[in-house]
């Protein structure tokens, strides 16, 4: 008699709850090479479709997700801990939204653009092509689960390439669902495939040269991506970390201010690349808007039912994080003015939320991304410092600017070192898909959304293009007798003043030598 091989499972364990919902299994490495093999071949004929052809899928799928929304926010909160309204706002509208976007917009950005051609170039046309690449693999972090997975893999698609996901294993409910959606949206077979697993099956699939990557995730793990990328001269965008500055200056709308710092900095517990991570506030000011910012504090809940305000931690290892920035500020004089020392956190994934001041730039818990319901707040007394301060750590994804002051505010946010600001806000650029979205620093590589986050999953192809009615191009052989007559041409054209009568008779004389 065979053995019947044993089909590693991923085990799912509700965060808010710490109950079991679920058994998944994984992918084995030795079908990582089948998985692509599909996907070439998927990207033979999905890459011939038109692209209206291949929106009619994606009007499908959006009207499937609107369909069965509350499902899906449902399965999103059980598989990170998240609150119902966050896993609606926050994970399943911004993918909608990226849906509708794509079939609005896909077919003008992604077809033939023609561009300008130099007059020296007479009789020529000039265009530019986007061609598909082939298999691109999606690998997507555990935050919010649906749209940093969706919005590439749509994007992948709407250029006529297959995508392979690599969902988080700390979240594989929801990559389970993303399989489920497309499946039932009727997408080819081998179009978009989910591979699901832990970091063995991810770096796997690394290894198995897809053509393009699309990681989001540590800095860490990017990093790691990057090098495996780099020896197979395989193209990357890498989403990773954050830690995003707030800087309040004493003109703000403080009540506004104090309700955003609150938001920002704990919605969806903290675990958002974009969450306002540091608190600069002007010294005249900062016992005022402290004390705004606790009330703030103090009346939000945390649970897992439909009108809590904050849910759980998602990911068990996290908290060891947010423990150890916390002690290590504390044990060099920083004070807590919400939440409790370590010591006496209670068991489970919700953690307490913290606002700290007495804090120093150098510490972890502004110098280190948290990830976690953990708020420093720094005094500043002048623009210059805010600057300094704001542009003080490795990172570089986000940061917002608070002012009545327009043109101090526009001043401001032109000097942050920052893939994007906001003023008078948090966060929210990352909802609007006309911008482009991504790092600096070791916040990433490379930027997605708007038109370029369609085009950076296809290769530009530059097309020249002529009638082939002469028999000869100037620049052609023979050479004898060229050298003067084009010294004088480009003189003529290329200085401050041209005379296109002797322009004209010297482009002549060129096509005379044959």
């Amino acid at each position: 008699m065979h053995s019947v091989e044993q089909v590693p499972k991923l085990t799912v364990i509700a965060p808010a709850t710490g109950q079991l919902i679920a058994e998944i299994e994984e992918t084995r490495i030795h079908e990582v090479p089948l998985f692509y093999q599909r996907g070439r071949n998927a990207f033979a004929a999905w890459s011939c479709i038109s692209i209206p052809d291949r929106l009619r899928y994606f009007r499908k799928l959006k009207q499937l997700m609107v369909d069965e929304m509350d499902q899906i926010a449902r399965i999103i909160s059980d598989d990170t801990g998240k609150v119902l309204t966050e896993a609606i706002v926050a994970d399943i509208m911004p993918t909608l939204d990226a849906i509708d976007h794509i079939i609005r917009h896909a077919e003008k950005v992604l077809s033939r653009q023609k561009a300008k051609t130099p007059f020296l170039l007479i009789g020529k046309k000039s265009y530019i092509e986007y061609m598909s690449r082939g298999v691109v693999l999606v690998i997507s972090p555990w935050n919010y689960p649906l749209q940093l997975a969706m919005v590439p893999m749509v994007s992948a698609l709407a250029g006529g390439n297959s995508v392979i996901l690599k969902p988080s294993e700390v979240t594989p409910l929801v990559g389970k669902c993303i399989e489920d959606l497309f499946n039932r949206s009727g997408f080819p077979e081998g179009t978009v495939q989910v591979a699901h697993g832990g970091k063995e099956v991810g770096a796997a699939f690394t290894e198995g040269k897809p053509d393009y990557i699309f990681f989001t995730g540590s800095v860490r793990t990017g990093k790691i991506i990057q090098q495996q990328a780099a020896r197979d001269l395989i193209p990357t965008t890498l989403e990773l970390g954050g830690k995003d500055p707030m800087i309040v200056f004493k003109d703000a709308n403080l009540e506004r201010a104090a309700k955003a710092a609150a938001w920002g900095a704990f919605t969806n517990s903290g675990q958002v690349c974009m969450s306002a991570e540091r608190l600069y506030v002007e010294r005249s000011i900062s016992d005022e808007f402290l004390e705004l910012l606790k009330s703030e504090v103090r009346n939000l809940t945390q649970g897992s039912d439909e009108n809590a305000d904050v849910g759980s931690m998602t990911f068990p290892a996290q908290k060891d994080i947010v423990k150890a920035q916390l002690e290590e500020a504390l044990a060099r004089g920083a004070k807590l003015e919400t939440g409790l020392e370590p010591v006496n956190w209670q068991e489970g994934m919700f953690l307490p939320l913290t606002v700290v001041t007495h804090v120093e730039q150098d510490m972890k818990i502004i110098q280190e991304e948290t990830f976690g319901p953990l708020l420093p707040v720094v005094h500043f007394d002048t623009e210059d410092e805010a600057v300094t301060l704001a542009n003080g750590t490795v990172f570089g994804l986000n940061a917002s600017v608070w002012t009545k002051d327009k043109e101090k505010a526009r001043r401001v946010a032109s000097r942050l070192v920052s893939g994007a600001v906001v003023i008078n806000d948090v966060i929210i650029t990352v909802a609007n898909h006309g911008l482009p979205f991504g790092g600096t620093k070791d916040s990433g590589i490379g930027r997605y959304h708007a038109e370029g986050g369609l085009r950076i999953f296809c290769h530009e192809k530059a097309i020249m293009e002529d009638l082939g009615l002469m028999n000869s191009e100037i620049q052609w052989y023979p050479y004898k007798g060229k050298y003067p007559l084009f010294l004088k041409l480009f003189k003529n054209y290329f200085g401050e003043k041209r005379n296109w009568l002797s322009f004209a008779k010297d482009y002549l004389a060129l096509l005379k030598i044959k």
